[in-house]
Formats: structure tokens, C-alpha cells, sequence
């Protein structure tokens, strides 16, 4: 089974759980080389996933997982909050994040190029709308974008502090909760661990 079907299978049955939560699957991808990859499970309750949302998550899916027999061998489970520079994915993350920075590659070059940087503004008649540092604008299908993130802004994130302290809540760190030794098939959790930052991987 191909890495991107495993992500989608794992997107089906985490969706339901983290539901259950109060929280939202806003990512699934499975990445690193070799035997044992790291399957990550991003998600957010939007005001930001803390540890312990992480942690439930992450002992709920291994118990789901368990079940099915999605990896041949071992694998490690990370369950993350996506953090300030996160990815955007899903249409609805694009007007989500309407008027915030971003950086863009996509899949063919467009006039030749094909990392593009700019002021998301949204959706516009499905298409994603970006007006560009050069003050242009373009419109791409999803179907473009190879990988969109957002742009961490020393000017917004002052801006953000200075809410999060007029409302009495920190801004939001990137929590990590996952398996300290990588899960055989059929094991289940054993062991975790935790890291934390506000960088993307």
C-alpha cells in the first residue's frame, strides 16, 4: 500500500476519534525514509491543541491502529499541533487563514516560476486568491499547490502577544506528543515523549 493511501486511511479513522475530543484532524502524513517511518497526525482545536489534547489523541489512535493492519513494519505515532509556520491543506484552511502571509511552490512553474510569497486572501470561487510581495495577484486550483505554509510575521506575532495577554491565554506552542520507541504492528503504545516549539519540521 502506498505511503499517501496509508495517510488517507489513517486521516478516516483519526477524524471520528479526534472528533469525540472536541478536536479537528487538520493533517496526516507519513514521512522519514527506510523501515521505520514517522506517521504525524496534526490537529488543533482552534485556539491551538495543548499536550494533553496530543496525549489523548495519540493513546485513542494507537488502540484504533491496532486494529487494522495498515503497516507491514514497525513505525513511530506523532501527534502534533501544526504550530505558527503550519501547512495549509484544505480548502477551508485557506479561508481559515485569510490576510496572513504565506509562501506557496507549486506543482508547474506559472511565468516561469514556482515559489511564490504573498498576503492569502482567501478563496475565490474555489480557488486559492494571493496578492504577491511584487503586488500582483493569482488564483490557483488546489490542484497547483504542491505546498502552501504559512509565514511566521515578527509584526503579527507581537500583535497576537499582546491579545493573548489582554485575554489571559498564552499563545499557543507547537505541543508533540508521540511514541518514545517506533510501534510494531499489533504492540500499541508503549512509551511516550514530548517536544515543543513553534517551528515547522
Amino acid at each position: 500500500m502506498r505511503r499517501q493511501e496509508i495517510a488517507e486511511q489513517v486521516a478516516t479513522l483519526a477524524g471520528p476519534i479526534a472528533l469525540r475530543l472536541g478536536l479537528e484532524v487538520v493533517g496526516v502524513e507519513l514521512v522519514g525514509a527506510g523501515r521505520k517511518p514517522i506517521l504525524r497526525v496534526l490537529i488543533d482545536r482552534g485556539v491551538g491543541a495543548g499536550v494533553e489534547d496530543c496525549a489523548r489523541l495519540s493513546e485513542a489512535l494507537s488502540r484504533e491502529l491496532d486494529l487494522y493492519d495498515l503497516f507491514a513494519d514497525r513505525y513511530t505515532l506523532e501527534v502534533a499541533s501544526p504550530g505558527l509556520d503550519r501547512a495549509l491543506h484544505r480548502p477551508v484552511d485557506f479561508a481559515r487563514f485569510s490576510g496572513r502571509a504565506v509562501a506557496i511552490t507549486t506543482v508547474e512553474p506559472i511565468d516561469g516560476q514556482r515559489r511564490f510569497r504573498g498576503r492569502l486572501l482567501g478563496l475565490v470561487n474555489g480557488l486559492v486568491d494571493v496578492r504577491l510581495d511584487d503586488g500582483r495577484e493569482i488564483r490557483l486550483g488546489h490542484e497547483q499547490i504542491a505546498q502552501a505554509r504559512l509565514v511566521v510575521d515578527e509584526a503579527e506575532l507581537r500583535q497576537d502577544l499582546k491579545r493573548s495577554r489582554a485575554t489571559g491565554k498564552g499563545p499557543a506552542d507547537r505541543p508533540r506528543m508521540g511514541n518514545g520507541i517506533p510501534h510494531a504492528p499489533g504492540a500499541g503504545s508503549t512509551a511516550t515523549h514530548m517536544r515543543l516549539g513553534v517551528s515547522g519540521e
